[in-house]
């Protein structure tokens, strides 16, 4: 019997660790992903101003798992109705039992010039791209990467703003123009990036942060909305509300309240279904399931929680929904390979529960614990925290404590 993984995020590593405990050993158990290593996705944007963050963060997956089988392949299609997959290389892939853990991609809304001008955050790449289009955007012709530099040899924090400070030395009298489209946490967390990312090579630049809602971060409660529009002011970051975007151009965004300059586009927008689900996210039961044998767990899905309530597309809640499925897979498992006599068995249905969020704006931290909201040293404990553990929980201890080490050299 063959049991797979499609993709190898938040949830399908965390899932594919688990059936490794619960599943018989002569269950066949695959894990597909288009990647090689698993990405703390969630640390990405910080990659725009600390490249050497980029080896902490990603983990080759052959060292994540025990005994399931890794293959590195792209799913073009997975066709639940007939429980087959169709990968790059053109093989037909048959699954008896299956979790879709593809994730999501940047979603342009066929935005005219959104797809063409708009950089997206999602991958090590992407962080690298804006990064980089900052600094040609500034003239900045020379820049010592700080990935390349071995641990042993990495200044501290404060040393790394010191060399830094002067990168930009000519005093440009037209500051380099950056919009962010889109004010969800994502968008915010890359404003807040690039904000400390000019301050400390001395690029001047003016940085606006548009979104359609009527407030930024519109999902989450109003005291930490309030507390992370404080944060962003603090680092600069003008912030435009009520503003749709309709076109983006080589230079320029163009919305429904007038143009602002765009030296350098980030599109931040929303999410998409990725190619093999047809570009969509398909609706998705309280037990996590989206046919007789497939589940769809994280954002590849629009799943409802016990409650009727929908789960919000985030780490937090894929890490949660994956341990619910493994436990439904396997006993479904148990069923399907004991030969299926009787009723199938009851599968759990998953309850969002989630005690808060954690959001970085430069060397800033906002963290909603329940009702309240903070800042300043236990937001930063809290936000260190949580990259490591789950680095930890998978596996990967040494780049747990790396990160923690640069959470803490970060903030001195």
């Amino acid at each position: 019997m063959n049991v797979t993984v499609f993709g190898a995020g938040y949830a399908g590593v965390t899932l594919a660790q688990q059936l490794e405990s619960s599943l018989s050993s002569d269950i066949e158990l695959v894990v597909i992903d288009n990647s090689e290593t698993h990405l703390l996705k969630h640390e990405v944007h910080r990659v725009i101003r600390r490249p050497h963050v980029a080896d902490i963060i990603e983990v080759p997956l052959i060292d994540l798992f025990d005994r399931a089988t890794v293959q590195t392949a792209h799913v073009q299609d997975i066709d639940i109705d007939t429980q087959t997959a169709h990968l790059h290389t053109g093989m037909r892939y048959e699954y008896d039992c299956a979790a879709v853990c593809l994730g999501s991609v940047t979603a342009d809304y066929a935005i005219p010039g959104v797809a063409e001008h708009g950089l997206p955050l999602s991958t090590i790449t992407d962080a690298l791209t804006i990064r980089k289009a900052l600094f040609d955007a500034a003239g900045v012709t020379t820049e010592a990467s700080l990935r390349d530099v071995p641990d042993s040899q990495q200044q501290s924090s404060s040393d790394t703003h010191s060399a830094q400070s002067n990168i930009a030395d000519e005093d440009s009298s037209s500051p380099v123009d950056i919009v962010v489209g889109g004010a969800g946490l994502s968008g915010v967390q890359v404003a807040g990036e690039i904000a400390a990312l000019t301050r400390e090579t001395g690029i001047q630049a003016d940085i606006t942060l548009i979104e359609q809602q009527p407030t930024i971060a519109s999902n989450f409660p109003e005291n930490f909305q309030h507390a992370v529009s404080d944060a962003l002011t603090d680092n600069n970051v003008n912030i435009s509300t009520k503003t749709t975007v309709e076109r983006a151009r080589e230079d320029v965004v163009e919305t429904d309240i007038g143009a602002f300059a765009a030296d350098v586009f980030v599109w931040t927008g929303g999410i998409r279904g990725t190619d093999a689900m047809d570009k969509d996210r398909p609706p998705v039961k309280s037990d996590l399931r989206a046919g007789s044998r497939t589940f769809i767990i994280g954002d590849a899905g629009r799943g409802v929680d016990a409650d009727g309530e929908p789960i919000p597309a985030s780490a937090a809640a894929a890490l949660r929904e994956a341990r619910t499925a493994a436990d439904n897979i396997s006993r479904l498992v148990e069923y399907d390979t004991s030969g299926g006599n009787g009723f199938e068995p009851r599968l759990d249905p998953y309850r969002f529960e989630v005690p808060g969020w954690i959001v970085t704006v430069g060397d800033d931290t906002i963290a909603q614990l329940g009702p309240e909201v903070l800042t300043g040293s236990a937001a930063k404990a809290m936000k260190a925290s949580v990259g490591a553990g789950h680095l930890t929980s998978v596996g990967a201890l040494n780049q747990a404590a790396e990160l923690v080490d640069a959470e803490i050299r970060s903030s001195s």
